[in-house]
C-alpha cells in the first residue's frame, strides 16, 4: 500500500498506464485534495486498488498547507498518520516528504520499480517516458539517465 500525490497519477491517467502501479501496490490512497487535482478537467473513475481517504484539519496541514498546495499538503499528512510510503515528484514537497521520515518514490521510482520487476522492459520504460514528454510533461533527462544507469 502507498499514498500518493498527483503528479504521477495524472501522468498515468493521461497515457492510460495506471498498472504501472497496480503492478506494484495492491492499494493506492489518495487524499480527496488530490482526488480533485486529478479530476480537475473531467471525473475520474477510479479504478479498484486506488481509494480516497479523507484528511482530518490539523496544525500539520496547516503549516504544510503555508509551504505547499493542498494535495501535497495532504498527501503528506496522510502519509505521516498511515505511517506509509509517499509517491510525490515535485522538489519541495519530496524534500518536506524526506525531513518528515517519509519514504518517497516518484514517477521514475515507479518506472524503475517494473523494469526491476519485469512489468516493463528498458525499452518500454523509454518509450513511455518519452510518450509523456511528448505531451508535455517534464522529466529530468539527467534523472531518466541515472535511473537506466541503476539498472
Amino acid at each position: 500500500m502507498i499514498i500518493s500525490d498527483s503528479t504521477t497519477l495524472i501522468i498515468l491517467f493521461d497515457l492510460e498506464r495506471l498498472e504501472l502501479l497496480s503492478n506494484l501496490f495492491s492499494e493506492v490512497i489518495i487524499p480527496k485534495a488530490v482526488y480533485d487535482e486529478i479530476s480537475v478537467k473531467q471525473e475520474i473513475t477510479l479504478p479498484e486498488f486506488m481509494k480516497v481517504k479523507e484528511v482530518q484539519p490539523c496544525d500539520k496541514l496547516d503549516t504544510l498547507m503555508m509551504l505547499l498546495d493542498t494535495g501535497e499538503s495532504e498527501a503528506i499528512v496522510l502519509a505521516l498518520e498511515l505511517e506509509m510510503p509517499l509517491i510525490i515528484d515535485e522538489k519541495k514537497g519530496r524534500k518536506i516528504a524526506l525531513q518528515e521520515g517519509i519514504d518517497i518514490l516518484g514517477l521514475l521510482g515507479v518506472v524503475y520499480l517494473n523494469i526491476k520487476k519485469s512489468y516493463l522492459t528498458s525499452e518500454e520504460a523509454k518509450a513511455f517516458l518519452e510518450d509523456a514528454r511528448s505531451r508535455g510533461y517534464r522529466i529530468s533527462q539527467d534523472l531518466v539517465d541515472e535511473m537506466f544507469e541503476k539498472l
